[in-house]
């Protein structure tokens, strides 16, 4: 077991029941994350007879970063895990700060057509210390804080609900990386069991909809997720979720080249998004050679955004990166694994 997956309170417990106080686990919690140390070797004010009962049972052992892809305002890396697999985190700098897209699964069972991460099955899901660990380690490379944090690269953050919420509590603890709640996003395409029983935590992350589609019939296409939990089932659930939270939603909309990008498309999306709290992030396609859909083209893109905004939607198109890069989430995975 690795010592970053436990929370404040887990720590605080390790330390009662090793028959010490808790107040030491706030030191330890204190020394990995305010110190960043790297051993234990470097924690002075708890005995060491103390440290070595919980170095027996919990190792300090980071991620290895394999590769740094760079293009403007983007870096993405490839880390390897302990049993060799890999997973890929991206940063992204903002004028408002700097962001990392973490992975939440080593591949993924969701199966979306366009996604290069659901070419590639699920193999397990991520431990929480492992997702915690990403933003550390780029932290460490790039001698910068990370203010914001999104959960949307390899996985689905749904199917390994557990851990994702552990990593919250640990992300978001004063003591631990401070990051705040309202700058947290986790993306999920429609686990509706899981969209529920988030609405009612006591934790104020935002919650992002991986839409794609504007009707059952293009988002059967595109996402097995929908043939589970339909739009007449998912809809209702985000409106009851809206009205439990009070909070804004985002729908993720990818454009593919004459697929979901059509005016009928953009139509159709505005009355299924009409009197909801939320806005549409509009998403330019990041083709990879492994699949055969297209980026919808400028003139498609500010065509569906216009009507989006004559119908009086909230609507945004996101900033693109890494054009240089192998952007498409899963694609450095992919490529360092020859898939």
């Amino acid at each position: 077991m690795n010592i970053y997956g436990l929370t404040y309170e887990d720590l605080e417990n390790l330390f009662l029941e090793i028959g010490s106080k808790k107040f030491h686990g706030n030191q330890l919690f204190s020394w990995l994350y305010e110190k960043r140390i790297q051993s234990y070797d470097e924690v002075t004010n708890i005995k060491k007879e103390l440290i070595s009962e919980v170095s027996n049972k919990y190792s300090i052992d980071r991620l290895k970063i394999v590769s740094v892809e760079k293009d403007i305002d983007v870096c993405k890396y490839l880390f390897e895990l302990s049993d060799g697999e890999h997973i890929e985190a991206v940063l992204m700098r903002h004028d408002y700060g700097n962001s990392v897209c973490v992975s939440s699964q080593v591949g993924c069972n969701m199966g979306c057509r366009f996604c290069e991460s659901g070419r590639r099955k699920k193999v397990r899901n991520l431990e929480t210390y492992e997702m915690v660990l990403q933003i550390l380690e780029i932290e460490e490379e790039l001698g910068e804080r990370i203010s914001h944090v999104v959960v949307m690269g390899i996985g689905e953050p749904f199917d390994n609900y557990d851990n994702l919420i552990k990593f919250f509590k640990i992300i978001n603890h004063p003591k631990g990386l401070a990051i705040g709640a309202r700058h947290i996003t986790v993306s999920t395409c429609g686990v509706v069991p899981k969209i529920k029983e988030f609405s009612e935590l006591d934790m104020q992350v935002n919650l992002a909809i991986s839409l794609h589609a504007p009707n059952n019939e293009i988002r059967n296409n595109l996402m097995p997720i929908n043939k589970a939990y339909p739009l007449e089932v998912l809809i209702p659930c985000l409106k009851e979720y809206i009205k439990k939270t009070n909070r804004r939603l985002t729908f993720e909309y990818i454009l593919l080249k004459d697929i979901n990008d059509t005016v009928e498309c953009a139509e159709e999306l505005s009355k299924l998004v009409k009197g909801m709290n939320c806005y549409i992030n509009l998403i330019p396609y990041n083709e990879t050679n492994n699949l055969n859909f297209m980026r919808s083209n400028t003139v498609q893109i500010m065509r569906f955004y216009d009507i989006l905004k004559k119908n009086r939607v909230n609507v945004t198109i996101r900033r693109e990166f890494g054009s240089k890069i192998s952007a498409a989430c899963g694609q450095l995975r992919s490529k360092k694994e020859g898939v």
